[in-house]
C-alpha cells in the first residue's frame, strides 16, 4: 500500500513538473523583439493552439498583451473565453497568415493581418502594438494593444 501511494505521488509530481516546464517554454516579451515579430509569435501560437499544452497558443498570445489590454479583457480565463468566442475563434488553428505593416512610429506600429481559417475563409484584422514605457520588466517591450474585429474577406475557393 505504501509503495502504491509513493508511486502515485511520484506520478503526480512528474505530471506537474512537466506542465510547469511546458509553460516555461512559452516566450516572454523582451525589448529585442520587434513589432512584426511580436505579432508573428502570437499568430504562430494561435495557429498551433494546443501543440505544447491545451490553449498554449492563447497563453502565448496573452504573454504579449499590453497590461492595459489585459485590464480590458480581464484575467487569462476571460481572455480564453473571448478568443474562443465568435469574434476571434477563426484565429485558432488557422491555416496561414500574412502580416503587412501599415504604419509605425517609435512608440506604436499597426499591421494588417490576413488569416485563412480552417474553413478556408479569409479574415482581415488591424493589429496594433505599442512600446511599453513604464518602469519594470516590460519596459521597452512591444506589446499588443488592439486587435480589431475580423472583416470577412470571403472564401479561398
Amino acid at each position: 500500500m505504501l509503495k502504491r501511494l509513493h508511486l502515485t505521488f511520484s506520478v503526480i509530481i512528474i505530471f506537474f513538473c512537466n506542465i510547469s516546464s511546458l509553460k516555461a517554454d512559452l516566450l516572454t516579451p523582451n525589448d529585442s523583439i520587434l513589432p512584426a515579430a511580436v505579432i508573428k509569435i502570437q499568430l504562430v501560437a494561435l495557429m498551433n493552439n494546443d501543440r505544447k499544452f491545451e490553449d498554449s497558443g492563447i497563453e502565448q498570445t496573452w504573454n504579449f498583451a499590453h497590461p492595459n489590454n489585459k485590464k480590458n479583457t480581464g484575467p487569462l480565463s476571460n481572455f480564453k473565453i473571448m478568443i474562443k468566442g465568435n469574434s476571434y475563434k477563426m484565429l485558432l488553428n488557422h491555416l496561414s497568415h500574412t502580416i503587412t505593416n501599415v504604419g509605425n512610429s517609435d512608440k506604436w506600429a499597426q499591421f494588417e493581418v490576413i488569416i485563412l481559417d480552417k474553413e478556408k475563409i479569409y479574415h482581415k484584422f488591424n493589429w496594433q502594438v505599442e512600446k511599453y514605457r513604464e518602469e519594470g520588466p516590460l519596459k521597452g517591450c512591444w506589446l499588443t494593444t488592439m486587435v480589431s474585429n475580423p472583416i470577412p474577406l470571403g472564401s479561398s475557393i
